[in-house]
């Protein structure tokens, strides 16, 4: 969401910005529903005060035996006016809520990803004496990896693990979340999977992304990331300066509809309607969030890199980054089996755009007024995608994989997996 007293200053500046969204002008649109609307609360202000005053004379009119329709009819009347200025007032922040964040200035120009830009590289594509196979061809080679009976379950974009690799999803899941919670200072949370329409709007899935989501016929939705719940904890929210920052992390299944994505990676576990995801959540003080953003993208970069796999960070170009973030950092992996990089985390600011969208605010430790807090999110990893990234860089000649170092102690002893 947006701070309509900035856009009424300089509507220009908001133009430039959304054009570097893609976006045509849109401040003049924003600013006749925004003159409406003021119009409209000094009329609704007029009529509550007839209103008022009518209920009182009407009260007085009966008490006396007079006759009253009159009055009746045009209070009547009043509230159907009252209830018209409501809906109007509505549309402009209607309007707000379709348009995306504002992009830092230091975020690359481009319309695409291919205009991303690549800032630093850990490590280089291993060199192997043999054809490294995709992670569809390992599971299934070694019968730990079922799509057929995934796809009679469920349909598509689902996958069955079996044995030591569905204890490895296991394992990557829980060190990561011990990894987060024990050494990087975030709080474990428990979180509901489903949530209502305010707490989706709160982050801004809706209404913009809802044929991205799964909804329910008692409608609630299903979270797409436990970023959805965690950031919404603040909702409706005073929080002290002195209690910042918050940094909360979830272990929790995730839903997407993968709308739009018809046709790719439609086979293999990288794109999935069901996946497990670490999630990294901060709220903090305006003043803190772009060093907390390279605290959060550093975090997830240590998953990686103790996990042996060779990564990148990419600063995301304008036309690459998300709706609701100021600026953001994904984390690509090197995948031997498909001789590309693929994304594994992404870490955003979002200044402050979802906090407005909640109403979620800071009261300072010094001077008068309440201001909005501004909120984090990362990857922390995607288990999945972890997964995929850990059997290609660690399959060996035979077929087998080898388990990274850190994972041993979740592994009940087991040092490689391979077929039975």
């Amino acid at each position: 969401m947006h701070d309509i007293r900035a856009i009424r200053q300089d509507p220009a500046a908001f133009d430039a910005a959304m054009a570097r969204r893609g976006l045509g002008p849109v401040s003049d649109r924003v600013l006749e529903l925004d003159a409406a609307r003021r119009e409209q609360i000094t009329r609704q202000q007029a009529a509550l005060t007839r209103r008022n005053e009518l209920a009182k004379q009407i009260g007085i009119a009966k008490r006396k035996g007079e006759d009253s329709a009159a009055l009746e009819a045009e209070a009547r009347a009043l509230k159907e006016a009252l209830d018209a200025f409501e809906t109007a007032a509505d549309e402009v922040t209607a309007l707000l809520a379709t348009l995306p964040n504002i992009l830092d200035p230091e975020v690359p120009d481009g319309p695409d990803e291919s205009a991303n830009v690549v800032l630093h590289q850990h490590g280089e594509p291993p060199r192997v004496n043999f054809t490294p196979l995709q992670h569809f061809e390992l599971g299934e080679r070694l019968g730990q990896m079922d799509f057929a009976n995934a796809a009679k379950l469920a349909g598509s974009r689902f996958t069955i693990l079996r044995g030591p690799l569905a204890r490895l999803e296991r394992a990557l899941g829980q060190w990561m979340l011990n990894l987060h919670t024990e050494q990087h200072g975030y709080a474990e949370t428990t979180v509901p999977y489903l949530v209502n329409d305010a707490t989706v709007y709160g982050t801004g899935q809706l209404p913009k992304f809802k044929d991205d989501l799964f909804h329910t016929d008692d409608g609630r939705w299903l979270i797409p990331t436990a970023e959805v719940p965690l950031t919404n904890l603040v909702r409706e929210e005073i929080v002290p300066e002195a209690a910042l920052p918050f940094r909360l992390t979830a272990l929790t299944p995730c839903f997407r509809s993968e709308a739009g994505s018809a046709g790719r990676d439609t086979r293999g576990m990288l794109r999935q309607h069901q996946f497990h995801k670490v999630e990294m959540v901060s709220i903090t003080r305006p003043q803190d969030s772009d060093a907390e953003h390279e605290r959060m993208t550093r975090c997830a970069e240590r998953v990686l890199t103790e996990l042996g796999l060779v990564w990148r960070r990419v600063f995301l170009c304008a036309g690459d980054t998300g709706f609701g973030a100021a600026r953001t950092y994904d984390l690509e992996v090197w995948l031997p089996g498909q001789q590309a990089w693929r994304e594994i985390s992404s870490c955003s600011n979002c200044r402050d755009f979802q906090a407005r969208r909640m109403n979620a605010r800071m009261k300072p430790g010094e001077g008068k007024g309440n201001v909005f807090l501004h909120t984090l999110n990362g990857s922390g990893v995607a288990v999945g995608r972890a997964l995929i990234a850990v059997l290609e860089t660690h399959q060996q000649a035979d077929g087998s994989v080898l388990i990274p170092e850190v994972l041993l102690p979740y592994m009940g002893g087991l040092e490689r997996i391979a077929a039975a």
